[in-house]
């Protein structure tokens, strides 16, 4: 990454800006862990205040210091330049297919190693815990409502109950294949 790169993370927190608030640190991180968290990693607290604070000496977002109980909190705002290397970064063809990381995967791939009845528990687990991520999704795309501001999230939360859904099945038809 070259010096005028930006990593996909400081484009996700543009991209939270993008919807024209002016929000702390600390609201950006509780956005991202409520939002990207479902299909991208949400980044840690000191990577989200590093991040900002490179947005801004870039001139892409701004930052306001307000004072307030006690303490003064510091509000970031995308700048028109920050919306337009957003906007060029979006349009910006994808070349890198999505790297299948799948750690219940891996663990399937040795299945030999403990057997069929471990493989079972091991999937069961997996379609227990996609249960509570999809509903988990299902109450953030429920909040996004019919709210045009919101229309493209709550596509990314219909593709991501349709993944969770898909991997369920998987999870499912695999299980099934273990017991005959």
């Amino acid at each position: 990454m070259s010096q005028g790169e930006l990593p996909a993370t400081s484009y996700a927190l543009l991209g939270l800006l993008s919807f024209g608030q002016e929000l702390t640190g600390y609201e950006v991180k509780q956005w991202a862990d409520a939002t990207l968290r479902f299909y991208w990693v949400a980044p840690a607290m000191s990577q989200v205040y590093s991040d900002l604070g490179r947005l801004a000496e870039r001139g892409l977002v701004t930052a306001r210091d307000e004072e307030g109980a006690g303490r003064t909190v510091r509000r970031y705002r995308i700048t028109d330049q920050g919306l337009a290397r957003l906007r060029a970064w979006l349009v910006e063809p994808v070349d890198d297919f999505p790297v299948l990381k799948h750690p219940v995967a891996l663990k399937l791939l040795l299945g030999h190693v403990t057997g069929a009845a471990a493989a079972r528990d091991l999937l069961d687990r997996y379609a227990d815990a996609l249960d509570a991520q999809r509903a988990n999704l299902q109450k953030v795309r429920d909040g996004l409502g019919d709210d045009a501001t919101f229309a493209y999230p709550a596509l990314v939360a219909e593709w991501g109950l349709a993944y969770y859904a898909s991997e369920g099945a998987i999870a499912a038809r695999l299980r099934d294949r273990l017991e005959s």
